[in-house]
């Protein structure tokens, strides 16, 4: 719970607010939990259409639920372009949270974790939802979710000529990919904050530790 509130709080610092479900911390039953809202539901309650990628592509759940490793990121950008009321707009804000989900070191975002949600326009990407710094964790896998450009690749081994190289991929043009960039630069230095340890935590800390995990890799993808 405590990594996911974290790395909700940092990613709605880096992307806006708007750009990820709505969260809190509370208590269910007496215990602490993260309660995070529906963002499926009208104001009135009714539901409204989601699907997810895994859907939208009818990748089989299969017994270890294996299906929704089975795809490329090029793929849920064409889902966007394909369906998307707003698709120029929408494959912006994927490319930008993709990134972002590199940055913090999360690890598994998979199929499921990407979605089309009905609008009053249409369909357009919904919030971000299920982050997590998986990289926190030794025993997680540190491969990054979907095949991307080609190949199944190492958290470390992602860089910003590689997320660049992605964007041209999948038509996004030069300007917008460089305007992603440093929209992403000055997200990054207003969520410093979030991420500044305790003076009285020690180096093995569970803010020292999440908080360099997201350090190196923004070094490594935005050069700061």
């Amino acid at each position: 719970m405590r990594n996911e509130f974290l790395s909700l709080r940092w990613v709605a610092a880096v992307l806006g607010k708007k750009e990820v479900t709505d969260f809190a911390l509370g208590q269910v039953d007496g215990v602490h939990a993260l309660v995070v809202t529906r963002f499926d539901r009208g104001s009135k309650g009714e539901k409204l259409r989601l699907e997810d990628c895994a859907q939208i592509l009818v990748k089989p759940r299969g017994a270890d639920y294996g299906g929704k490793y089975d795809s490329t990121y090029e793929e849920i950008a064409e889902i966007i372009k394909a369906h998307s009321a707003l698709p120029q707009v929408d494959l912006a804000r994927f490319y930008r949270r993709l990134i972002t989900f590199a940055l913090i070191g999360n690890c598994d975002a998979h199929l499921k974790n990407f979605s089309m949600l009905e609008a009053p326009r249409g369909l357009r990407l919904s919030p971000a939802y299920d982050v997590l710094n998986t990289a926190f964790y030794k025993n997680f896998s540190r491969e990054f979710g979907l095949e991307l450009l080609g190949k199944r690749r190492q958290i470390e081994t992602l860089d910003g000529e590689l997320f660049r190289q992605f964007g041209v991929a999948i038509g996004l043009n030069p300007r917008t990919i460089d305007t992603v960039f440093e929209d992403l630069k000055r997200g990054v230095r207003k969520a410093a904050v979030l991420i500044q340890p305790p003076e009285a935590e020690g180096q093995d800390g569970f803010v020292n530790r999440f908080a360099d995990i997201v350090r190196n890799q923004c070094l490594r993808i935005l050069g700061e």
